[in-house]
């Protein structure tokens, strides 16, 4: 469950990396919507930011859980 929980989070947090840099989200232009997105430039920092630390999560994916082997 911990591990779903991480990829959807680092899904997430991609996502709004790329509205970020971009100012397109691939979840809304997926499933449907209105996929370009304006926003400011202090609110595309934190979207940086909040991806940039969603790429940073993505070696827990494999890293091993000690709790598992106890």
């Amino acid at each position: 469950m911990g591990k779903l929980a991480l990829t959807l989070a680092i899904i997430g947090a991609l996502n709004w990396l790329l509205v970020g840099l971009f100012e397109w989200d691939v979840v809304t232009a997926l499933l449907g919507g209105d996929y370009h997105r304006e926003s400011s430039w202090l609110s595309r920092v934190v979207y940086i930011l909040v991806g940039l630390g969603g790429l940073y999560c993505i070696k827990y994916l494999f890293a091993d859980d000690d709790r598992a082997k106890t």
